[in-house]
């Protein structure tokens, strides 16, 4: 039976033992999101899965999210057939890029709903010179005055905007980071590409940083063609030292702008849902650069925090030590048996041997 257990607990391990050191390197990297997508690229990432990924994006027109996955599969020497490279490679060439970037400059610029980095330099040329904010102010604060549905967040938005340009030009472009982050949050808000979590939290942080009152009246009765007047009155309905928060999470998206591009800033904030979220996708893309827009495809919130709940984890580690303990028990007891059969058969031959010497003495 002891032989039979260890038996039963080595079968039992060859599934339980994995598992449960996986799981406890999940637990251990449950604060560091590169080190969970790095486990999660382990688990998952191989050569049809990037084939698949980059002939998907291309087939999309997204030829951004294809070179993410062919230089995720470079980092991680994933073979990539050569003809699929080439048709990578084209996509992203100076002519191709080059016709893009006219049309998307411009509907950046003019529109404010980039979807690159070129529309999105574009968005950020019209914020930093205060006309995106401005006209974003102007639309939504006629539409409000005209008792048409309005985005009060993009208002609020623009109105912050508005004073965080100031700031930029006083500090002679320390809050770039911050001004580039808030087009991102403005162009991710007009474009639906943000969740409704974080919809909540910064429509939180709105309500107490921006006089809607004041801001609705100086949005009222100005017009884009007097920038100087909106951009005053806008300025004197925020709260300015109530927005660091705000200031510092949209500093973490422009820093994973900076790092990762513009799409990979949208992609983050379709699954974030606070300022935590945008905090670990920074880290991630400080580590990851380009690579980061591919991994937010595949594993979405799963490359930011556990998949599976703590308490799970800690079940398969607890599974694992069991079993290895009860085939160490199980072990030592079939040799504990063993050494006590080989015990009683020496003492039955020692016995035999003492009664045949005993008989032929007798005999003697």
């Amino acid at each position: 039976m002891p032989l039979g257990a260890a038996f039963a607990c080595v079968i039992a391990a060859l599934t339980i033992v994995p598992r449960g050191i996986e799981a406890e390197a999940l637990l251990t990297a449950q604060d560091d999101p590169v080190r969970l997508a790095d486990l999660a690229l382990d688990r998952s990432f191989n050569a049809d899965v990037a084939r698949r990924e980059i002939e998907a994006a291309l087939k999309a027109s997204d030829a951004d999210l294809a070179q993410s996955f062919l230089d995720l599969a470079r980092d991680r020497k994933v073979p990539v057939d050569p003809a699929l490279v080439a048709r990578v490679e084209d996509a992203n060439s100076s002519a191709a890029a080059a016709k893009r970037a006219a049309s998307s400059f411009a509907q950046g610029f003019i529109v404010g709903e980039p979807q690159d980095f070129v529309g999105l330099a574009g968005t950020a040329l019209g914020d930093l010179f205060v006309f995106g904010d401005i006209r974003d102010a102007v639309r939504e604060g006629s539409r409000m005055a005209a008792g048409e549905p309005a985005d009060e967040l993009v208002l609020g938005l623009a109105g912050v905007g508005i004073a965080l340009t100031a700031g930029t030009y006083a500090t002679l472009g320390a809050g770039a980071p911050a001004r580039v982050g808030l087009s991102v949050l403005k162009a991710a808000r007009k474009t639906g590409r943000m969740t409704t979590q974080m919809s909540a939290y910064l429509n939180r942080t709105m309500r107490e940083i921006v006089d809607w009152t004041a801001l609705r009246r100086a949005v009222s009765n100005v017009s884009i063609t007097e920038p100087a007047l909106a951009a005053r009155g806008v300025r004197e309905a925020v709260k300015v030292e109530k927005s660091r928060d705000l200031v510092r999470m949209v500093g973490e998206v422009g820093r994973i702008q900076n790092k990762a591009g513009t799409q990979a800033a949208l992609d983050g904030l379709k699954i974030a849902q606070g300022p935590r979220d945008v905090a670990r996708i920074a880290r991630l893309a400080d580590v990851k650069g380009n690579r980061t827009r591919a991994i937010l495809k595949m594993f979405g919130r799963g490359a930011l925090f556990l998949a599976a709940s703590a308490f799970n984890l800690a079940w398969w580690i607890l599974w694992a030590v069991l079993t290895v303990l009860g085939f160490v028990v199980a072990l030592k007891r079939t040799c504990e048996r063993a050494t006590e059969r080989y015990c009683e058969r020496r003492r039955a031959r020692r016995l035999r041997a003492i009664e045949r010497h005993a008989a032929m003495t007798a005999r003697a």
